[in-house]
């Protein structure tokens, strides 16, 4: 809990847009005596010891926290684990409730920035943009090989109809087109959308013309999309993931465009992302092989998880965050934040 001064809190993969955005909402007078440790490096077991001294820790999607990170942290006095992200299958529960450790994420911080970002990968994909930008930068003002398809008319299968999965379904309904969503338990605003209609996954695969995932990652989705599933899929599906990279076989994903069977692949993620996301490797170059392979494709979009990444998102989560550990030096932590 909190003293007299505040709650000190280590901040665990800092950049400077967190620095920004938590800071402003710091200056409220509620949040006086709190105390942040801005620390670039990634929460690991290795980097653990540095929120010695601090009862909570704020962490990101690509920090560590399996069992033996969660035990450093308890052994050096952390009592709370302030998530600032929706996700939290990087983390052990059953670990934080053995040691009485709180935790809290952010619910919901803005649908509309990965939705948008899902929209803004589908549009450069099919359009080329991406391929056009750099044709004209180096004078070459040819159109050869850079034919798309109208978006209007088209079927787009949703998968997972949460907040961003709901939101993308009523962009691309504003686009024209036919939405398939699927969902376990699709969102009674899903349901009721025109131009939507809910139906299973395996007819969602082999009818759309474009899939986007926006589902969470469980046991039950991991690889969710895999070498059947991209077998069965229309030739020239334009296959987008805002979600979790694990819900993508991904070399199964480089096999079927090898193939010439997918038609492009915009990725925010990737299923190894920890320690090459949200960093700087231009020096060091890249070890993953996997990653690598995908990036020679120049039908694939690859962006380091940045759907997120907007003022408003931004604002969101400091907000949401900084009230929950308010909440926890208090004792009492909203029911909708916490999960342990």
């Amino acid at each position: 809990m909190a003293s007299e001064t505040g709650l000190k809190t280590a901040f665990f993969s800092t950049r400077a847009y967190d620095r920004e955005s938590f800071g402003a909402v710091l200056r409220q007078p509620q949040y006086s005596g709190f105390e942040m440790a801005w620390l670039e490096a990634r929460l690991s077991a290795e980097t653990a010891v540095l929120a010695t001294g601090c009862p909570a820790v704020c962490a990101f999607v690509n920090d560590e926290l399996s069992a033996p990170v969660v035990e450093r942290l308890h052994a050096v006095g952390v009592r709370m684990l302030a998530l600032r992200s929706a996700g939290f299958n990087h983390v052990d529960l059953a670990a934080c409730r053995r040691l009485g450790l709180v935790v809290a994420r952010v619910p919901a911080y803005s649908p509309y920035a990965v939705a948008e970002h899902t929209v803004c990968l589908l549009l450069t994909l099919n359009r080329h943009v991406h391929r056009a930008w750099q044709r004209v930068r180096d004078l070459n003002f040819s159109l050869d090989g850079l034919t798309g398809f109208d978006v209007h008319g088209k079927t787009v299968g949703v998968i997972g109809t949460g907040r961003i999965g709901t939101v993308f379904a009523r962009i691309m309904t504003g686009f024209g087109a036919k939405v398939l969503a699927y969902d376990p338990q699709p969102s009674a605003e899903t349901q009721g959308m025109p131009g939507v209609s809910l139906t299973s996954l395996e007819e969602l695969i082999e009818q759309s013309d474009i899939i986007s995932l926006h589902c969470p990652l469980t046991e039950q989705t991991r690889h969710l999309i895999n070498a059947d599933r991209l077998s069965r899929m229309r030739p020239g599906v334009i296959l987008l993931n805002t979600s979790r990279g694990r819900l993508i076989d991904t070399k199964a994903l480089i096999q079927a465009l090898k193939a010439g069977h997918i038609g492009g692949a915009g990725l925010d993620v990737y299923e190894e992302e920890e320690g090459i996301f949200f960093a700087d490797c231009s020096e060091s170059g890249l070890q993953d092989d996997v990653l690598a392979r995908l990036l020679t494709f120049p039908n694939v979009l690859i962006t380091s998880h940045q759907a997120f990444l907007t003022h408003e998102a931004l604002h969101n989560i400091a907000t949401r965050t900084l009230q929950s550990l308010l909440e926890f030096s208090t004792g009492r932590i909203s029911a909708e934040a916490q999960l342990v």
